[in-house]
């Protein structure tokens, strides 16, 4: 029988846990669930020995972030299956079998369910909807999600199928492919790292996977607000990060000369919406890009030494800033279908 952990990563989120963690325990009758805390301070670890004793807590002391916290407390846990799900997820019944079974029928070594968003259950959620994408350019999107667009779940995406990234927010994945891969990158800190994560997999001709016959329901922002400047700074500086690492199609330099191009024209556009505080972080971002760049360009060299075989399915061959911005294609089912790769 197949070993799960359930692990739910905690930073003083009482309110979440109080709200979602017993539908987590009656909902996965075979998955231990755990708690890896990341050094709260309010009342969340009491209230969970108190009011769900069969849960499992491991202590990391401090705020690692989310890569970090993730890393130290896995170490901890043996199970031949991890589910990293976040503290601000509503699953339902039956919600953890039907992932594994599409794994193992489909070879996927990562895969998540159907993401909706709690407060309109009927609309796909930001972080995952129904599977991620990346573009030419390294700009993520999903299934259900472009940019600010949100689709209504109206069937359209009911098939498992093999994506390029699976969300954090629920994210299902071998532990012997989490540990060969070494988990997420610290660096990151928050935002992107598991995009960075199935794309290291990806890289080594491993499989990603979106099961819809599992939903959860997210309620987004739950330690972080969905737009601040602190949080375009890590997805500015992390796109950086993820590009360098893991982009091998194309010159590394022609692509991080193109993205300084386009982040500028965004650092522009905020400005000119008098969000200079996010102008700001778009600029800290690179400044901390440049300032990492030989670290990153590091790992790139340990990665290209294990390239396999690189799975590049889900890749998009055009750029969805263009397409979503000048071309009106708001929902996956316009962009063309020729121009991924299967």
């Amino acid at each position: 029988m197949d070993r799960i952990a359930v692990a739910i990563l905690n930073w003083n989120g009482l309110k979440y846990l109080q709200q979602f963690l017993p539908s987590v325990v009656e909902n996965s009758p075979d998955a231990e669930v755990w708690i890896i805390d990341n050094g709260s301070d309010d009342d969340s670890l009491a209230w969970v020995r108190a009011s769900q004793p069969s849960v499992l807590i491991h202590e990391n002391g401090k705020n690692l972030g989310f890569a970090q916290g993730y890393n130290a407390g896995l170490k901890y846990i043996e199970a031949d299956y991890f589910v990293l799900l976040n503290s601000d997820v509503e699953v339902t019944p039956n919600w953890i079998q039907p992932v594994i079974s599409t794994m193992k029928q489909h070879a996927f070594v990562a895969c998540q369910p159907k993401i909706m968003d709690f407060n309109q259950k009927e609309r796909f959620e930001y972080a995952g909807a129904a599977g991620g994408y990346m573009d030419k350019d390294g700009f993520a999107f999903c299934a259900g999600r472009i940019f600010y667009q949100f689709e209504e779940d109206l069937g359209q995406y009911d098939s498992s199928r093999e994506v390029f990234w699976a969300s954090g927010a629920a994210l299902f994945i071998e532990a012997d492919k989490w540990r060969e891969i070494g988990g997420l990158d610290t660096d990151f800190f928050a935002h992107m790292e598991e995009i960075d994560l199935c794309w290291r997999l990806k890289n080594r001709g491993y499989s990603i996977g979106y099961c819809p016959d599992a939903q959860v329901y997210h309620v987004g922002g739950g330690t972080l607000h969905q737009i601040n400047p602190f949080k375009t700074y890590l997805n500015f500086r992390n796109n950086l990060y993820l590009l360098t690492k893991n982009h091998f199609e194309s010159s590394l330099a022609s692509k991080l000369l193109k993205r300084l191009v386009l982040d500028g024209i965004a650092g522009m556009r905020f400005l000119t919406e008098g969000n200079v505080k996010y102008t700001w972080s778009v600029i800290k971002a690179h400044f901390s890009f440049y300032g990492s760049l030989g670290k990153m360009l590091a790992k790139r060299k340990e990665i290209k030494a294990h390239l396999h075989s690189p799975n590049l399915k889900g890749m998009y061959g055009r750029s969805i800033l263009v397409d979503f911005f000048f071309r009106g294609k708001k929902r996956f089912e316009q962009l063309e279908k020729d121009q991924f790769i299967h």
